[in-house]
């Protein structure tokens, strides 16, 4: 699904009311689309509804909407910032006639009504203004929102006396139609008065700034409600997509009842060493968890106690190491195996000991750097190195490799870079924020520079891959602000790619499952709760929602 710009959108409209498909149809779908994304999360029957309408087609959208909850059993209140003549407003006239109850701001100067309005409404829609509008606010929608903010700061979670039930609702439910009002649906900045939603509603296409902060960070659950713009309207041309559901689960690999473990793929990954054996379990756990066939986990033969009693599942490949560090050493024990294997991963872990650093040239074929020839008494001498099974290349894998002079010409075709904002700082060495200033400019740049599939981390994870194909994921969770939860999303694309999926589709389809059970072991353990661990068992769930028997008939 497409990501647009304020002018595509608005274009796109104005082609579609021109071939006769009306702003006044599209008015009436949105206001549909809005009701029916509420009534399928929530029960109105007997609850209180509040719109608030502002005076353009975003307000118009409310009325409908405000119209289509009135109808299925809600008591429901129009707030209107600005009159509406209901002899040449007919969404206002039709909402008149469906009984929906209104109060106009013109006629509440000291805003009590609209005080009390929030104090006492179940579901709180904002349908103050859409896409044409940008911070900062002022006049009277300004105003509305400022009341609204501080009512619902005062309003309890759950007001109750010793032996009486709750005598007024808890805190509502915020929908957002198309996005907060107040913000710039191009950039994301947002007005300070803006309300956060829990959920929004936007039309035909989702737009940049729900993916761009602070106004991504307000939006809550994203759902896009069709508005009827015909197939026959050309759409805006081709640029990047947000990842969907119906996408992923179409690539997923099918699973017939009379495969083998071989059907599925088999992935091996290098990863831990003495100081981080966790990452080197999670990322075989998320392996296993997503579908590959055989986890082979390379490792420090030190290391081998301590993680295989956590992933059972796994075999192990035990490597030369030097106090837990991998060594050149390991290279030649890999190479032998390399053949008999899918997908490789490479880096959750490794640590960045000068031992470790000669490990990753050895796996390249680089030359051995000086500074640390010191280490290689035993080692072999560097050469171009077998042909390595697609690659995925993770975390210190990733910090190793920014130190090898001209490193990308030292990757294989059709490898996956998994960095995030630091770690890309580090392989481009320009700083972290010069990254998070232009996450999607800097992803599909290096991309294409580099020949390979970068999966740029962090809220709205970017996947870009070097012939031009760019999908942003629709996850902003802080839930996954948690250390591991990078290595569970390097195990659950490295199985994808064992499975058979080409680089980018592997990589937005782990990148979306981890996604996705993220959210699901949010909702069990609370923001602050969930641990990687978490996420790389929910996994498995994640992919049934996707399809019955995870990509399987």
């Amino acid at each position: 699904m497409q990501i647009l710009n304020v002018a595509q959108m608005r274009a796109w409209e104005q082609a579609a009311d021109a071939a006769g498909h009306t702003y006044a149809q599209m008015m009436e779908l949105a206001g549909q689309g809005v009701a029916r994304a509420l009534l399928k999360r929530h029960t109105l029957k007997g609850r209180r509804a509040l719109v608030l309408v502002g005076p353009g087609n975003n307000g118009g959208d409310g009325l409908v909407t405000a119209r289509y909850l009135t109808e299925a059993g809600g008591n429901v209140t129009a707030y209107l910032s600005r009159a509406r003549d209901p002899q040449t407003d007919a969404v206002y006239q039709r909402a008149l006639e469906r009984k929906v109850a209104v109060v106009l701001a013109t006629d509440d100067s000291e805003q009590s009504e609209l005080r009390q309005l929030v104090t006492h409404t179940h579901f709180l829609i904002d349908a103050l203004l859409g896409t044409g509008a940008t911070p900062p606010l002022t006049g009277t929608i300004a105003d509305i929102l400022r009341t609204a903010r501080k009512t619902l700061a005062e309003r309890p979670h759950l007001l109750t006396t010793l032996n009486a039930p709750a005598i007024r609702p808890p805190r509502p439910i915020i929908v957002a139609v198309d996005g907060p009002s107040g913000l710039d649906f191009d950039t994301g900045a947002l007005d300070p008065l803006a309300l956060p939603a829990h959920l929004t509603v936007t039309f035909a296409a989702p737009k940049w700034g729900h993916f761009r902060f602070p106004g991504g960070g307000h939006c809550g659950e994203l759902v896009v409600a069709e508005i009827g713009i015909p197939a026959s309207v050309t759409p805006p041309a081709a640029g990047p997509t947000v990842a969907t559901p119906q996408q992923v689960a179409a690539w997923l690999p099918t699973r017939a009842a009379d495969a083998h473990k071989g059907t599925f793929g088999r992935a091996l990954i290098v990863a831990g060493s003495a100081n981080y054996t966790g990452a080197a379990a999670l990322a075989a756990q998320a392996a296993v968890r997503s579908g590959a066939g055989l986890v082979t986990l390379a490792l420090a033969s030190s290391l081998h106690s301590a993680i295989a009693p956590l992933v059972p599942e796994a075999t192990y490949l035990l490597l030369p190491h030097a106090l837990g560090a991998l060594t050149a050493n390991a290279h030649p024990l890999l190479a032998d195996r390399y053949a008999t294997y899918d997908a490789l991963l490479v880096g959750p872990g490794l640590g960045q000991a000068p031992e470790t650093e000669q490990f990753i040239q050895a796996l390249l074929g680089a030359p051995l750097t000086k500074r640390n020839a010191g280490f290689l008494a035993q080692a072999p001498a560097a050469s171009a190195p077998p042909s390595l099974p697609p690659l995925v290349i993770d975390a210190d894998g990733l910090n190793l490799l920014a130190k090898l002079p001209e490193w990308p010409t030292r990757l294989p075709a059709e490898s996956i870079l998994t960095p995030h904002p630091g770690e890309l700082a580090r392989l481009t060495e320009l700083s972290t924020a010069e990254i998070q200033a232009d996450r999607l400019g800097y992803a599909q740049r290096c991309a294409t520079e580099w020949g390979q599939t970068l999966v740029l981390k962090g809220a709205f994870t970017i996947v870009a891959a070097p012939d031009g194909r760019t999908s942003v994921l629709p996850f902003a969770n802080a839930a996954l602000a948690t250390a591991g939860t990078g290595d569970v999303l390097a195990g659950a694309i490295v199985a994808l790619r064992a499975q058979g999926l080409p680089p980018f589709e592997a990589a937005v389809a782990g990148a979306y499952l981890h996604g996705l059970a993220g959210e699901l072991a949010r909702q069990r353990h609370g923001v602050a709760g969930v641990a990687a661990g978490d996420v790389a068992l929910a996994l498995g769930e994640a992919g049934l929602s996707l399809h019955p028997t995870f990509g399987g008939h």
